[in-house]
């Protein structure tokens, strides 16, 4: 596909060897320089889509300023997780890459954490940045980080940037890079005013759908079972149907902090292997928790919106929203961590009887199948059916654990209890 060897290269050392749909259709067009949008769902290789190119022209383009160890690319994203996410594919993308000697440099930046090491880090040459929007442009108030010399940049995931209220922020870096750059931008769903940055920062980009399912919200490779499920039988609902043979990782989506804090206790109280990931908990101990969902040494990831934006993990076969997402594009996000890359997977909603106008809503706007949902309690016959469950299933699986990760993933339950 007229990819630099070295690149093609150290792809292939990770054991990647062929382009999704996706990356197909962006490299021919984004090694050009074009700006490019690509409407496609989280999962699908997007992130490669992007990468590749992009590190293409910074390592051999002529219509590319030569690496001096000012930024030449800048990758933004909304959350700390998808940052580092991010970043390290394109540092292993990157292995083989050098110019003059020196290799290329990839600099993940984002909030929470110090300014000193990311400082020291662009003191010392940094070629592509990775970064959040807050910390991108205090780094750039401070005059830490210049972003005049960035003539290549990426919006990844530009409709979670726009419900996170960092539309202001965005504008405010494209508007202090090169006024030649190339732009990519990235989103499962284009609402107006992400149309509108595009008419505004891009110059006649081309749009990429990557399959005949990419302007579907949800995708066939997914099955969704939406149920009413008690406040009260939540709970064992949800413990139960974990217990679904064949579940492998799954994420349990809180609206809340404090909920995903108590979701957690409870499932750990019952023997389940849990972690969790939400903003109150500390960079490093987030990272900790992910990290264990990917080793597989817990299972269950209950998660808030924000902080599950890192989850980059291919083998999650079920994704459960505890209660209603807030709109159609936040359960479009959430059910996107399963049935990735090909894969099929089981997305779960459990409904609360007063959010059954919500759920319509979302329902209506997606164009799904599932209006007024049926209530089932965890010992209705339905429910056992449709997770092909024992008719002796219980809530327990095991003796009481504890929820792994720190302490700061329980810290919104024990802050409540104090009070």
């Amino acid at each position: 596909m007229g990819v630099a060897a070295e690149i093609v290269d150290a792809l292939a050392g990770h054991g990647i060897r062929h382009a999704f749909a996706i990356q197909e259709l962006t490299l021919p067009i984004a090694l050009k320089g074009q700006d490019v949008i690509g409407q496609a769902r989280t999962g699908m290789g997007k992130t490669l889509g992007f990468g590749i190119p992009l590190l293409d022209r910074v390592f051999d383009d002529a219509g590319i300023t030569e690496l001096d160890g000012s930024v030449r690319a800048l990758v933004v994203v909304p959350t700390r997780e998808l940052c580092l996410q991010v970043a390290g594919d394109l540092e292993m993308a990157a292995g083989n890459l050098a110019v003059g000697g020196r290799a290329v440099t990839v600099t993940p930046i984002y909030g929470g954490v110090g300014f000193e090491a990311q400082q020291r880090a662009l003191d010392n040459g940094s070629d592509v940045v990775v970064g959040t929007p807050g910390r991108l442009l205090d780094l750039h108030r401070q005059k830490i980080l210049d972003l005049s010399s960035v003539e290549i940049t990426v919006l990844d995931e530009a409709d979670e940037m726009l419900d996170q209220g960092f539309l202001d922020d965005v504008q405010a870096i494209l508007a202090a890079t090169s006024p030649e750059r190339q732009t990519m931008l990235f989103s499962a769903t284009m609402p107006g005013p992400i149309v509108a940055l595009t008419r505004k920062f891009m110059r006649q980009p081309v749009m990429i759908q990557a399959d005949s399912g990419a302007t579907e919200a949800t995708h066939k490779s997914t099955r969704q079972i939406v149920f009413q499920s008690h406040k009260l039988d939540r709970m064992s609902a949800l413990a139960r149907l974990l217990q679904s043979p064949g579940r492998g990782r799954t994420i349990v989506f809180a609206r809340t902090k404090r909920q995903a804090a108590f979701v957690a206790q409870d499932l750990a109280a019952l023997g389940f292997r849990v972690g969790a990931v939400h903003g109150d908990m500390r960079q490093r101990d987030r990272e900790t928790s992910l990290a264990q969902f990917r080793t597989n040494e817990v299972d269950v990831m209950v998660a808030t919106d924000v902080a599950a934006r890192g989850i980059d993990v291919q083998e999650v076969t079920h994704v459960v929203n505890y209660q209603v997402p807030e709109d159609e594009r936040t359960y479009v996000h959430r059910i996107g961590r399963t049935g990735r890359a090909g894969k099929s997977g089981i997305a779960v909603t459990l409904v609360g009887w007063d959010e059954v106008t919500r759920w319509n809503a979302i329902n209506d706007a997606l164009g799904l199948d599932h209006a007024d949902p049926p209530q089932w309690f965890s010992a209705s016959p339905e429910f056992r059916q449709t997770f092909d469950l024992p008719a002796g299933v219980t809530d327990r699986v095991g003796p009481a654990r504890k929820v792994q990760g720190a302490q700061s993933a329980t810290a919104p339950a024990r802050k409540s209890h104090a009070r």
